[in-house]
Parts: C-alpha cells; structure tokens; sequence
C-alpha cells in the first residue's frame, strides 16, 4: 500500500509537469479557466445532457501510433489521457430536480502495469486532481453508465457526438452512440448532435489558443527556412521533409500536423503529394506544404521556391500570378466576407478573378481551369478544423489563405498558403515572417548558399 502510494505521487508529480506551465514539457495545456468557459458556453445552448467521449488509445494498432485525443473532448477539457469522457448538465434544467455537479470527468482507473510501459496516467481518486484538471467531481469511468442512464429518464434529449457519413477510420462516434443507446436502454431519449455547437465555439480562438496556434506557425517558418537553405538539384524530397520535421519537433511540436508534402517538378502538380522519393532536378521548383503541430494547434503553411535558386521566367510568371491573387485576397478579408463562394463577399471568387485575368496556358486559355481547390479552411485543433457550413468570417478566426496554379503538362505548380488572423477591421498576417516575393526568395536563397545550416 505505501509502495502504490508513492506511485501515484510519482506520477502525479510527472503529470504536474505534463499538464503544468512548466517550461520544460512538450505539450502546453491552457489554463484551466479556458476550458471551464467554453463548456459553460456549451451548457447555455443545450437542454439536455452533454455526454462527450476521448478517444480510447486503441483506434490504431501501429507500433508508430502516437496517441492525439479526440478534438472536441480536447477543447472541452484539456484531458489527453485515454479512454476518459465528459459528462455536462445543460444551465436550464427546466424545473426538474437534478441531484449532483454540473459537469463530471470520468477517468479510467489506473493500470500500474500497463503505466510501467507507458508512463503515468491520470486516475479517480488521485490527490491534486481538482488543481491538474480544473473539475471539482471526477469519477470512474464505469460510473457513466449509471449517471446516463438516469438522466436520459430526466432529459427527453441527450447531446453527443453523432456519427458523419464520411467519418474516416476508427468509428469512434458511431460505437459510443451506440454504447449510450444500449445504456439508456429504451428510455426514449433523443439522441442530437453537439457537433456543430462545439465547432461554432472553435471557430473563433481564444487568447490562450493563439498563443499555442503562433507557437506551432512560429516553428513552423523556421522549418521552412531551413529547408530554404538545403533546397539544391540533387537532393531528394524527402531529406528536405526530414530537415523541416527536425527543426519544429527540436522546437516543441510533438507531431506532423499533417503528412509533410515536398514535391519537385511535375509532383509540385499533386496536391496531396507524400512520396516525397523523388530526386530533385535543376530547372525545377519545389513545393513545401510542411506544418507542425504545438500542443494539440496545427500550422498550415506552403512555400514554392526554385531548385536552383532563381525561378525561370515562367516560373516567375506563375508564381506572381498566384502572389497577386493571395495578396488581392488577404487584403479583402475582414469580418462579413465568406472564403467560398461566388457573390461579391467571396474570397474565393477574389482571388480566382486575379488568376483568370492575368497569364494564359499554352493553348491560351486563362489559368484559373488550374486553380483547383478551395482557397482557405479554418485551423485550430485540426489543420481543417471545424467549422459551421456557410457562416461569415469574425474577428478571433483563423484561416488559410492558399492559392495555387498546378499545369502538370508545364510540370510547374506553385502553391502560397499563408495562416491568417481575423481582426475587427482586417486581416493578419501570422506567417509573414517568411518570404513571399521573388525578390526575397532568390535574395534567401542567394544568401543561404553561402552560409551552410547548422547541424
């Protein structure tokens, strides 16, 4: 008894670090209070139970897994231990006589031996837990079952996270909704959506969001700037990808916000592009779609610049084209327009007009038939984070502003994605920091050839 009582303070020493402000961890948690606002912004919408599940840690069997919760629980309480869920009785209870706390964490107990292989975890009835996670009541994970089943008695509706048509992968929401209906067991409860509430709250960030969403873009532009400077013929895609890897997981992300995509010549074309096993030739440009992920925020940022150091004169064409077109977009942006769509408030429809009007193909023909995705999303938790279908831009969002022209017959494509904060009056540039014209690029480059990178 004494030895598993010095255990859990060991690790709960360890998890002070995890969950902490201390300097030394990789992954930053925000204050307790950001994620105590925005479940009760979520309690004032809802007239019903909210019942939110993190992921398991066993949606994915590869020895290279490497655990990320599940978004919305993430955003909801800053918890990134396994197999936890959440629990929240809506503000206005309508006169019935609810018993108990407002919000419950349910934890998993602990596994001693499995946390002898893995590393501590967080469980019900550990000392200081209030303090780590911001939650006066937390319980055990098998506690939910009783609690959902008495409230959907209460409730005629209960909030989750409903299955999408398109949910990819492991079918989390699905088995948990299925789970809660064999726990309500016939008590006629209506299932409905938290979804698109929560992606409503995650639209816009708050302050301690940007200063994790600015780390991880942070890093990222030094990632590129480095790639910059061994960008050379001769070199493959993916000793460039490794570069940029290096430099923002030295820096503090703990992951790839996405799979890097470093394509020379005609694989500048493929939008999704993740090979990276070609060799680069002289006379092509590369594009670098390569971002990191900073405690749990994703980066999203893409660079095209020249093998050799100087663009050919095509190249230069294309890539004003696409700048002009960014630019034109980026200085539009301001709270009411929309990034899709094609009315006058349409940033889309902005920048693809620039594109159709400047430069031909070789069959004359303007460019914007090249121009082929939409020109921005939403970041945050995700490097597509969620949104609500159609809503405005506001103050306190950030998007990608990213247009491209891909001619596969040229074997050119030139892609320049930017991340981009709404402000009351206009846009910011969070990426700025790194080179967008082709005078700064070749000056860069020039430049980097001279002076190797440090190891």
């Amino acid at each position: 008894m004494i030895v598993r009582r010095r255990m859990v303070i060991a690790f709960l020493g360890v998890l002070a670090l995890l969950l902490g402000g201390s300097s030394a961890e990789a992954r930053r948690r925000e204050p307790n209070a950001s994620y105590a606002e925005r479940r009760a912004k979520l309690r004032a919408q809802v007239d019903g139970p909210v019942v939110i599940f993190g992921y398991t840690g066993r949606e994915d069997a590869s020895p290279s897994y490497l655990f990320g919760q599940e978004e919305n629980f993430y955003y909801l309480t800053g918890i990134n231990d396994e197999g936890a869920a959440l629990l929240m009785l809506p503000d206005n209870s309508a006169g019935r006589a609810v018993e108990g706390p407002r919000e419950i964490l349910f934890l998993q107990p602990h596994n001693y031996q499995q946390e002898k292989w893995n590393g501590p975890r967080m469980g019900p009835g550990d000392e200081g837990l209030e303090g780590l996670t911001g939650f006066t009541a937390v319980e055990p994970f098998g506690n939910l079952k009783e609690h959902a089943a008495r409230l959907s008695k209460q409730f005629a509706s209960v909030y989750t996270l409903l299955p999408r048509g398109n949910e990819p992968g492991y079918p989390h929401r699905a088995n948990w909704v299925k789970w809660l209906q064999e726990t309500v067991n016939g008590a006629g409860a209506n299932f409905r959506d938290a979804s698109p509430l929560i992606a409503g709250l995650r639209m816009v960030k708050s302050a301690s969001e940007m200063e994790l969403l600015t780390r991880a873009i942070e890093l990222s532009l030094d990632a590129h700037l480095e790639a910059w400077k061994i960008v050379r013929p001769g070199l493959y895609e993916y000793e460039v990808a490794a570069r940029m890897r290096y430099i923002y997981n030295r820096g503090g992300c703990e992951r790839d916000a996405y799979a890097p995509i470093v394509g020379s010549g005609f694989f500048s074309t493929a939008l999704h592009y993740n090979r990276n096993d070609k060799r680069i030739e002289d006379g092509d440009v590369v594009l670098m779609d390569v971002g990191g992920e900073y405690s749990g925020y994703a980066a999203d940022i893409t660079r095209t610049v020249p093998a050799s150091g100087k663009f050919t004169a095509r190249q230069r064409e294309i890539y004003e084209i696409v700048l002009a077109a960014s630019n034109a977009a980026i200085a539009a942006m301001k709270p009411g327009m929309t990034m899709g769509g094609t009315g006058e408030k349409s940033l889309q429809k902005i920048a693809l007009d620039v594109i159709n009007s400047r430069g031909k193909d070789r069959e004359g023909n303007p460019l914007g038939k090249y121009f082929i995705h939409g020109l921005g999303h939403h970041i945050g938790l995700n490097v597509h984070d969620a949104t609500v279908q159609g809503r405005a831009l506001e103050p306190g969002m950030v998007v990608t502003i990213e247009p491209g022209i891909y001619i596969p017959d040229e074997k050119l494509g030139v892609r320049i994605e930017d991340d981009v904060l709404v402000t009351e009056t206009g846009a910011k540039v969070l990426s700025a920091r790194l080179p967008r014209t082709v005078e700064e690029i070749e000056t860069f480059m020039a430049g980097a050839r001279k002076s190797p990178p440090q190891p």
